[in-house]
């Protein structure tokens, strides 16, 4: 299945042939198989939301294996286009087919703010990787969710600043081909911290176009573009490659500049043959900046500083990543399909932050610095098979990988002005993850459709302690069971029930800390979901969940101490339209209800701090080819800022602003973050900190401001 304009494979289109009841989802690489297709004439109806419909008249010979490709070309994107079926997939959460598509990209966090429910917070100058809300969940940096991009692992084990760290800085979102994501722990292919969700990119193998772009905007902003392909894409040749490169620079909104400078280059080359597909990629990423950090709110109520003011305004610091890889993907005779992909990342990560100003040194002040530098090696494999099971289709799948994490010189120091005073923490992190999974779908009518798969992941951790010389190791292994049913009430309705067991490995020094007891806290979720189009134009999603998690110890990275956290139960409700008002007017909304609560503890005591309880997002968008305009909001409920919600951070409701006019060789258009410039906190800790002039430590809420009325320009020549 292939794009004409790109002579690319385009993944989840939907192949049926309605006379013999015949239904297939094309694979990520475009290939599919129809297995037991009797001989003859038949007519092929192949459709993907963004693409024109196609119906083909395709001759069976009596031989039964004949290749044939089919191309799709793009059209309006319709909502009429999006088919419920009843096969036990997560092909509906893939985000490119509708709101990419609709809504104009600016970073790779707005991609991120696209999954329903999910929220980011930056506090640290943007450099730094963002906080994640989803599910109940103060997720950190990415604890609890999975996050890959062209199956490279984001997620850093044993990270110096906080487990699961997850920086996406490194992908140029003009470069995003789809986001494949769901929420819960129920499918093999996703390992270790997907517990509240996973979210998986793709990247393009070819661009539409050769493209330069320019933005520029309020507060010293600036980013210029480009991308240009090896090859002429529209030649529609087998082999196509691209560079493209991304420089970025920011003030910020501060009254101390950020001086944020972030450079990214990336590359990529496919071949594809009969029925191969083979594929090279590589980025490299580089930034650095300084940040005003979380400010204590009684600093402005007494006017020490502005709500844009810093106590410390040396903190900040620098990162950078580089990674290859190499994919494989081969598709025998009768359909099933062999990937395989092997890949490296160089990584290093240097931090300053200032959480509690003077309160353990009144002299010097608490200044830290966290730093590393690693290596990733990893290999993953998958076979897939098409067959029977006596008259009952069924896929089956088997994969299997291995990830090495080899860190050295993981720190934690106090510093002042970015100097070095002394070692808290320094040590050498190998961490080891090999795991295998076995997963069968089977289409047991043409209406109920079972997914069942276990997955098997062991590790191994060895810490280093450079300071008194000792080493420790540990090894831990974990079996997570899936089920998922999927039911085709009728051609508008499908109702579904996920379930499986998920887990997040903790860091490697909580591990050998704790003799390795709690490595790998278990979470046990479950959605009841139905998803229906009440209307041709018309989609609604809707599911009620539930997950619980084990006991665990978090390792704080920011004062290099291990806590304690007990067992934990989150329930919720989520809620998603989209509705085609129009062939050019689209709406959808989001609305993602949480009750996460601490178990064997006492109710007044069992909130879970800064857990998220209800957030929305929502808006209508515009799209005419040439025209193209979107208005958005994105609201966050008060939540609990301790365990008793005696402190509570403040939610907030914005708005945000899109206009795009396009021509043939050139697209202008404007941005508008926070509308109606209201006043707002992006991030919110409750702290206990000392200033300089106080004796005593208060315990409040510090924040970082959230981003006041930011306008930029933007202007792209294509060629």
């Amino acid at each position: 299945m292939l794009d004409i304009r790109t002579n690319q494979g385009i993944a989840g289109a939907h192949i049926s042939i309605p006379e013999v009841k015949k239904n297939i989802f094309t694979d990520q690489n475009g290939f599919f198989c129809l297995t037991a297709l009797p001989a003859g004439s038949h007519n092929v109806v192949v459709s993907y939301v963004g693409f024109s419909t196609l119906q083909q008249n395709v001759v069976v010979p009596v031989e039964q294996n004949a290749p044939i490709q089919f191309y799709l070309e793009e059209a309006t994107v319709q909502l009429s286009n999006v088919e419920i079926n009843g096969r036990a997939s997560r092909a509906i959460h893939t985000l490119a087919p509708v709101d990419i598509k609709l809504r104009p990209i600016n970073t790779s966090q707005d991609v991120l703010r696209m999954i329903p429910g999910l929220f980011i917070a930056q506090h640290a100058g943007g450099g730094k990787a963002e906080q994640i809300f989803l599910r109940g969940f103060d997720i950190d940096h990415g604890t609890d969710i999975n996050l890959e991009v062209d199956g490279l692992p984001v997620n850093m084990v044993s990270h110096a600043h906080g487990q699961g760290y997850s920086d996406l800085h490194f992908v140029i979102p003009e470069l995003i081909q789809l986001v494949d994501f769901d929420k819960g722990p129920y499918y093999a292919d996703k390992g270790n911290f997907t517990t509240a969700g996973y979210a998986s990119f793709q990247t393009k193998n070819v661009l539409e176009q050769n493209f330069v772009k320019l933005e520029g905007g309020q507060f010293g902003h600036g980013r210029l573009v480009a991308g240009v392909n090896v090859k002429n894409a529209k030649a529609k040749s087998n082999n196509n490659g691209y560079i493209a490169t991304e420089l970025f620079r920011s003030d910020g909104y501060f009254e101390s500049p950020q001086d944020f400078k972030r450079l990214n280059i990336q590359t990529k080359y496919s071949i594809r043959k009969a029925n191969d597909l083979f594929t090279i990629g590589g980025t490299y990423f580089t930034s650095n900046w300084y940040a005003s950090g979380q400010i204590p709110q009684r600093a402005v109520d007494n006017n020490l500083i502005t709500r844009f003011g810093a106590i410390d305004d040396t903190e900040g610091g620098n990162t950078s990543r580089t990674n290859v890889f190499v994919k494989h993907a081969h598709t025998f005779a009768k359909g099933n399909v062999f990937e395989q992909q092997a890949y490296a990342s160089q990584y290093t990560f240097n931090l300053y932050s200032n959480f509690t100003f003077f309160l353990n040194d009144p002299i010097n002040g608490d200044q830290i610095q966290q730093e590393e530098s690693r290596w990733i090696y990893g290999y993953r494999g998958l076979y897939t098979a098409q067959h029977t099971i006596g008259t009952i289709a069924a896929t089956g799948e088997i994969g299997g990988g291995l990830r090495l994490d080899q860190v050295n010189d993981i720190a934690l120091s106090n510093t002042i002005v970015r100097r070095f005073r002394s070692p808290i923490q320094r040590g050498d992190v190998n961490e080891g993850n090999f795991h295998l999974y076995a997963n069968e779908t089977l289409q047991l009518t043409d209406k109920l459709s079972v997914n069942a798969a276990v997955r098997y992941d062991y590790f191994t951790f060895q810490y280093n302690n450079q300071l008194n010389q000792t080493t420790k190791k540990a090894n831990a292994s974990i079996v997570s069971p899936k089920l998922n049913i999927t039911y085709k009430v009728n051609d508008k309705t499908s109702v579904y029930i996920k379930s499986g067991t998920g887990f997040h490995s903790n860091d490697s020094r909580v591990v050998l800390e704790q003799t390795g007891r709690d490595i790998l806290p278990r979470a046990i979720g479950a959605d009841v979901g139905i998803l229906t189009k009440l209307a041709d134009k018309l989609l609604l999603q809707a599911a009620v969940w539930r997950l619980d998690m084990e006991q665990e110890f978090v390792y704080v990275g920011d004062a290099g101490i291990v806590e304690p956290s007990g067992r934990t139960q989150r329930q919720g409700i989520d809620l998603t339209a989209r509705y085609g008002i129009t062939d050019t007017w689209f709406a959808d909304i989001d609305l993602s209800f949480a009750n996460p609560k601490a178990k064997d503890v006492a109710e007044s005591e069992n909130r879970i701090p800064l857990a998220p309880t209800f957030t929305s997002i929502g808006g209508i968008t515009y799209n005419n080819k040439v025209w193209s305009a979107s208005l958005r909001y994105r609201y966050m409920t008060d939540r609990p800022a301790n365990e008793t919600n005696t402190v509570v951070a403040q939610g907030y409701l914005l708005a945000d602003a899109i206009v795009n006019y396009k021509k043939k060789n050139w697209e202008a258009g404007i941005s508008i973050e926070n509308l109606f410039n209201q006043e707002w906190e992006e991030a919110q800790f409750d702290t206990e900190s000392r200033l300089q002039n106080e004796t005593e430590p208060v315990s409040e809420i510090h924040y970082t401001p959230g981003i006041p009325f930011f306008a930029r320009l933007r202007v792209t020549y294509f060629f």
